[in-house]
């Protein structure tokens, strides 16, 4: 797959040298305190996930969100990633995930910026209808950005998950493909 650009960022396929990046994230409890992650992960752990993300659909791998440092035109840095999982191809619904790895990176508008990066692809390429997500009552920071990104709240899972010791509201969210095309008519006029 080619790189996806967006205005500030490009999304590239993941890589096994990235491993040790998405190790040090998924080991922060700041990073991982609003995603569906419970248990520390160690080397093998990681390397196991990662083979078998990578046996997935290609359109069903990991991606790596890149930027470059302070917007300078330097080499590209990783921040992230993000993912379709998985494809309801009768549907032509999925679910996307995205983390922000690197804190320095975090209130930047990048997680908005990459979740229109990918429906774009996911619309205009994978021919997709519905993209959704999961995202927990106690992040309101990112369901902003989600909504900044075009996403409507579609309603409530009472207590879906336990972290922290109590119980988590999930809310779901979506774009279709018509609501992306009717904003896309909105910046054009």
């Amino acid at each position: 797959m080619p790189y996806l650009y967006g205005h500030n960022l490009r999304i590239r396929a993941s890589e096994r040298t990235d491993i040790p990046l998405f190790l040090r994230w998924i080991n922060d409890p700041d990073v991982v305190s609003n995603l569906e992650t419970y248990a520390p992960m160690g080397i093998e752990e990681e390397e196991a996930w990662f083979t078998a993300m990578k046996s997935r659909p290609i359109d069903e791998h990991n991606l790596v969100i890149e930027v470059h440092p302070d917007g300078q035109d330097q080499e590209w840095v990783a921040i992230g990633n993000i993912s379709f999982f998985p494809i309801d191809q009768i549907a032509r619904s999925v679910e996307i995930g995205i983390m922000i790895g690197e804190k320095d990176y975090w209130n930047k508008g990048y997680g908005t910026e990459a979740m229109r990066t990918m429906y774009r692809y996911g619309f205009e390429v994978l021919n997709l209808n519905r993209i959704w997500l999961r995202v927990y009552d106690t992040n309101p920071r990112a369901k902003r950005a989600y909504e900044k990104a075009g996403f409507v709240y579609e309603g409530t899972m009472r207590q879906a998950f336990y972290k922290h010791g109590q119980y988590i509201d999930a809310h779901v969210m979506s774009i279709l493909k018509s609501d992306w095309i009717e904003s896309r008519k909105d910046v054009a006029h």
